[in-house]
């Protein structure tokens, strides 16, 4: 559908956007809502507040507390993508975000489990994010998205940022150095209070029928 370009949104196509995925498109973190479905609660809970903790103390890295939490993921692949596929809601107006303004998709989590929701949603996006390494001794995750980073001292997305001025739109942990290195930003949840903490700028995220609208 063709659509009258006004100043705004000239401007705003000068930026790069990118967006993560869990619980930024997606209205739940994806891997948090299979491990609540397939992992007993008696083991993912105390594990969840121990990784919480960790993470908050800066003991542990995000690497490793989702290596931890994949780890305990021993149902067939298909049977957490085909879970996924109905259960996983994305936000308001993604689809028509995409088709407007064609993001690219970075994101911790996998393109086995990010692909299927986008072909369910009839979206075709860009995607960069890890891989599920099937091997004889179980899955692992193949790091993709996440390499060493020289800013924040731990794996993170900055590296895998396209090059020039970027609009970041996250919500959690491992949005926080990608952020950091994006000329405007919309956040909500975890990263908003982390940018507040820090005293850096953002705009708040809720869905993108309101982004559509923000940048138009």
């Amino acid at each position: 559908m063709r659509h009258d370009v006004g100043p705004s949104e000239q401007n705003t196509r000068s930026l790069e956007f990118v967006l993560d995925w869990d619980g930024t498109v997606t209205e739940r973190d994806t891997l948090l809502l299979a491990l609540q479905h397939f992992v007993d609660r008696a083991i993912l809970d105390p594990l969840e507040a121990e990784l919480d903790a960790r993470l908050a103390a800066g003991t542990i890295t995000h690497r490793e507390v989702m290596e931890r939490e994949f780890s305990l993921l021993t149902v067939p692949l298909g049977d957490v993508v085909a879970f996924l596929v109905e259960h996983v809601r994305v936000r308001a107006g993604f689809a028509a975000f995409v088709e407007r303004f064609d993001p690219l998709i970075l994101s911790s989590s996998f393109h086995e489990t990010i692909e299927p929701i986008l072909a369910r949603e009839g979206v075709s996006a860009r995607v960069r994010a890890n891989r599920v390494d099937p091997r004889n001794d179980g899955r692992q995750i193949r790091w993709i998205s996440d390499s060493d980073c020289a800013t924040c001292g731990e794996p993170c997305k900055r590296a895998s940022l396209p090059a020039g001025a970027l609009t970041y739109i996250g919500d959690g942990y491992s949005d926080r150095c990608a952020a950091l290195a994006a000329e405007r930003v919309f956040a909500r949840d975890g990263l908003a209070r982390y940018l507040d903490a820090e005293h850096r700028r953002y705009e708040p995220f809720t869905d993108f029928s309101h982004l559509t609208t923000a940048l138009t």
